[in-house]
């Protein structure tokens, strides 16, 4: 009767000490997730100013260029870099969306 009842109490506290190393985990995945969504909202938004100061780099060469400032390659230079700075937001908003799913799962959200 003893050693049942030893049995039960170390499979007891083993639950326990799973149940803990279980809940520890979630904390550290919901804490890495949103870990992860912060860096990328904030890649995003710095990737968003980067854009927008590409777009003034491109209205300014066209002024310059309709004016006889500059060359049209300075206006194609421009023009190369606002659409670099356009695919990388595009990737960064990528991130930071798949970063949202991945916080979302981690808080035990599901899809159907």
């Amino acid at each position: 009767m003893r050693n049942n009842l030893k049995q039960v109490e170390e499979k007891q506290q083993e639950l326990i000490v799973t149940y803990q190393k279980t809940i520890a985990a979630a904390f550290r995945d919901v804490s890495n997730a949103l870990i992860a969504y912060q860096k990328s909202r904030e890649d995003r938004i710095a990737q968003e100013k980067e854009t927008a100061a590409a777009k003034g780099a491109v209205q300014l060469a066209r002024i310059r260029y309709q004016n006889a400032r500059s060359s049209y390659l300075e206006v194609l230079t421009n023009d190369t870099n606002l659409f670099a700075a356009q695919l990388n937001l595009a990737t960064v908003q990528e991130q930071e969306a798949l970063s949202l799913v991945q916080l979302y799962g981690s808080l035990g959200g599901g899809w159907r």
